[in-house]
């Protein structure tokens, strides 16, 4: 791998600043110091990863392992077509769980709180690092609206009491979310380029109706991509600015350094934490309890379900039908098969096998109406 990357550093010019960019085999001979080297207050990196669990894993190992008291740390990364949940939120009732399975879109739930957001490679991602004592994040929001300002003046960002960063005082190109631990910090915040818009409606609705849960909520907003008002704007020059700007307010003169997340090499551990952010435990079992109760429009009758859902599992089930269009006995199999099961319709289904099978129509047509309901 090591060999397809460049052996070359790259030089961008930005008016009458240089930026230089380390290449990876470059960092990789200097990595050992360049966590520990302190005589630069700041380090800018940039990922090669487009892999949303590659780069969430990154950010949990720098606030894990480099010293944050001394110097402060801005990484740049972006990710194929994703849907990113906060840490207190409900994938069901956040996204379309269906409409990304059939898009190949990924699901992640990230450590830090706030609200879902779509990422394609139209979307940049700043992380802003450093101790508790040095978080903030008016300061952090000060870097990417001044950035702006210096690339295209004509344009009228500015950061909100929200901390999102909103142009022409009404649409949304950034939001923002952070994570406190007992002596580092890290913000990040999202930067809307030239995304995809129409993916973006298509899977950030709710997986199924009927939802009722205490779960931290999305707030909509209107949106729109910089180059909708600056045509021009390309990203390697976003880049260029958001790391020169970085730079002046933080008093370095870190150039960018490029980073593989999944190098094991440099970053030891890091293959943990990614498989921990992937697995299905932290994505769907870390989601606050909640219930599911709506209406079954089976072809014949009318039925209904309530599901309570805890840790991603049906804790109880509760299904009306009619009296006499299924034998009462087959309805309280499938209520006691479900309980303990996943609320997800691959593993529910799977529980159900035999019902599914079964010579009474009535049965398989409750089951399969059910099991759409998870999403």
């Amino acid at each position: 791998m090591m060999s397809q990357i460049r052996r070359t550093f790259f030089l961008l010019r930005g008016g009458n600043q240089r930026s230089w960019f380390w290449s990876w085999s470059q960092f990789r001979s200097r990595s050992s110091s360049l966590f520990t080297d302190s005589s630069s207050p700041g380090l800018v990196l940039q990922s090669l990863s487009t892999d949303v669990h590659q780069n969430l894993a990154l950010e949990d190992w720098i606030d894990a392992n480099v010293d944050l008291q001394h110097r402060s740390v801005l990484l740049l990364w972006r990710n194929r077509p994703a849907v990113v949940i906060g840490r207190h939120q409900n994938p069901w009732a956040e996204c379309d769980l269906r409409a990304m399975r059939k898009a190949g879109v990924a699901l992640a739930r990230r450590r830090s709180g706030g609200g879902t957001v779509f990422h394609d490679l139209g979307n940049l991602n700043l992380t802003f690092f450093t101790s508790k004592k040095s978080y903030d994040r008016k300061r952090n929001l000060k870097v990417v609206t001044e950035a702006l300002r210096n690339l295209r003046p004509e344009l009228d960002v500015r950061a909100t009491e929200r901390l999102d960063i909103v142009l022409d005082g009404r649409y949304k190109i950034s939001g923002t979310a952070s994570r406190l631990s007992r002596q580092s910090s890290y913000h990040h915040c999202t930067l809307l380029h030239s995304a995809d818009r129409s993916s973006l409606s298509a899977v950030l609705r709710p997986s199924c109706p009927g939802i009722h849960s205490n779960a931290t909520p999305s707030v909509p907003s209107p949106i729109t991509n910089l180059t909708d008002h600056a045509p021009s704007l390309q990203w390697e020059e976003l880049l260029e600015a958001m790391a020169q700007q970085y730079n002046k307010e933080f008093c370095s003169g870190s150039p960018t350094v490029l980073v593989d997340p999944s190098d094991e090499s440099v970053f030891p551990g890091v293959g943990h934490l990614e498989a921990e952010l992937r697995g299905w435990n932290w994505t769907f079992g870390k989601t606050p309890k909640f219930l599911v109760e709506t209406s079954l429009q089976l072809n014949e009758v009318l039925g209904s379900v309530g599901l309570q859902v805890k840790d991603g599992r049906i804790s109880s089930c509760r299904i009306q039908v009619p009296l006499g269009w299924v034998p009462q006995q087959l309805v309280e199999e499938l209520e006691n098969v479900l309980v303990g099961e996943k609320f997800c319709p691959n593993a529910a289904a799977a529980a159900v096998t035999s019902l599914l099978r079964s010579e009474n129509r009535p049965i398989r047509e409750l089951c399969a109406t059910v099991l759409q309901v998870m999403g």
